[in-house]
């Protein structure tokens, strides 16, 4: 799995939205026992073949600007992300994606 952020410059935690409301620990952290579906989506990578890729963000007011206040979301440790996404089919992480406007214009990534 690739993640678009160096290890310079990793956050500690990231933000995962979800396809449903996770039950969560005060610090946003999922309670341990359940399954948890993340978002992906598929993305053409370099190969000119789809992949399965995990959206993530860097803060929640980054992940609400992005995808609403309503968009459910967990915080999961970054040093974690493989084993949280382990059996999803997830072969990348997208971090601090700027997804297009509800026209579909924009750019669909950040940087």
């Amino acid at each position: 799995m690739t993640a678009t952020l160096s290890a310079q410059n990793a956050p500690e935690f990231l933000v995962l939205p979800t396809l449903s409301k996770v039950p969560q620990a005060p610090d946003g952290s999922p309670l341990s026992g359940g399954t948890i579906e993340v978002a992906l989506v598929p993305i053409t990578g370099d190969t000119g073949r789809e992949q399965l890729t995990a959206l993530a963000f860097t803060s929640v007011p980054l992940l609400v600007e992005a995808m609403g206040e309503e968009q459910p979301w967990v915080i999961v440790p970054a040093g974690e992300m493989g084993k949280a996404l382990s059996g999803s089919g997830a072969v990348a992480v997208l971090v601090d994606p700027r997804l297009a406007d509800a026209d579909g214009n924009g750019d669909p990534t950040r940087g």
